[in-house]
């Protein structure tokens, strides 16, 4: 049930020790289980010190102001649109500034899937940081977990948190990869969107974006698994579902919408991208 002292405003859900036993026998929550969860507004004179660390990985958001966290053998500084994710059995010490108190968002997660989800953060015990450019979809995740174990802590609740939990910790890792605004990375990408009807050439964006050809291919693998050339083939190839399902247009309209001078060779690549022709796409059972 939810604590209401310590901090002005503050929210804090404790599932029951038994009730996490037991959800962690039962499939979905036994991969990922939310244990504790809060928010903590303004949070002066807050401080948490685990010399040995705890069973359970921790996710802290800080939504404004600052702290700071010791983690291991390395101390940082942690300012909003920052997480702090402390694996398990991590020694740490953590707290608020005194001068600028942070805000923070934050849970607790157990399971067997926690391991893994944290490693494709790319988090450890001397990494523990990670930007966050979408604070506002972290901090609506957050609240749905702790409004949702506020209301109740069934099975089925307990799934539902595990579910907003699951996406907290993917989004964060999208968002660690994608690029910002004006990243080279990002304007190339902005430049293949918008001419899905032309074949582009590497060195050329290379070039318009600031960057060696070889350098844009290792950003591009990095994040969308493949290069500059197959992920402009697949915004195209997007952009002509689309016009096959939502449009009379006739095959050979829709690749020449998309720069493809010879419908057949059109024909081919989607047919290879797809597993099956435009036209066997379009006649496909719809659901």
């Amino acid at each position: 049930m939810p604590i209401q002292e310590g901090f002005r405003n503050e929210r804090i859900v404790v599932v029951p020790r038994p009730l996490v036993t037991g959800a962690l026998g039962r499939p979905v929550t036994r991969r990922l289980l939310v244990t504790v969860a809060g928010y903590f507004p303004m949070a002066r004179g807050h401080r948490m010190q685990r010399p040995r660390g705890i069973d359970e990985t921790i996710v802290i958001v800080c939504a404004a102001g600052t702290g700071w966290a010791r983690v291991g053998e390395a101390t940082h500084r942690i300012g909003s649109q920052t997480a702090l994710i402390i694996p398990k059995g991590v020694p740490h010490t953590y707290g608020s500034d005194e001068n600028s108190p942070w805000s923070i968002w934050w849970c607790h997660l157990s399971g067997t899937d926690v391991a893994e989800l944290v490693e494709t953060l790319e988090v450890s015990a001397a990494r523990p940081l990670v930007p966050i450019r979408r604070m506002e979809r972290a901090v609506a995740l957050l609240d749905e977990i702790v409004s949702s174990l506020e209301r109740g802590q069934s099975p089925a609740w307990l799934i539902g948190t595990a579910g907003a939990a699951w996406k907290l910790l993917t989004q964060i890792n999208v968002d660690r990869v994608m690029p910002a605004d004006g990243d080279p990375l990002q304007r190339a990408m902005s430049y293949l969107a918008d001419r899905l009807d032309s074949s582009v050439k590497v060195p050329e964006l290379a070039k318009l974006v600031g960057v060696s050809p070889s350098h844009l291919s290792a950003l591009f693998r990095k994040v969308t698994g493949g290069g500059v050339l197959a992920h402009h083939q697949s915004l195209r190839m997007a952009r002509a579902r689309q016009l096959l399902d939502g449009s009379p247009a006739t095959v050979a309209s829709i690749a020449d919408e998309l720069g493809y001078s010879d419908p057949l060779y059109f024909s081919r690549q989607f047919s290879r991208f797809h597993g099956m022709s435009p036209t066997q796409f379009r006649r496909r059972d719809a659901v």
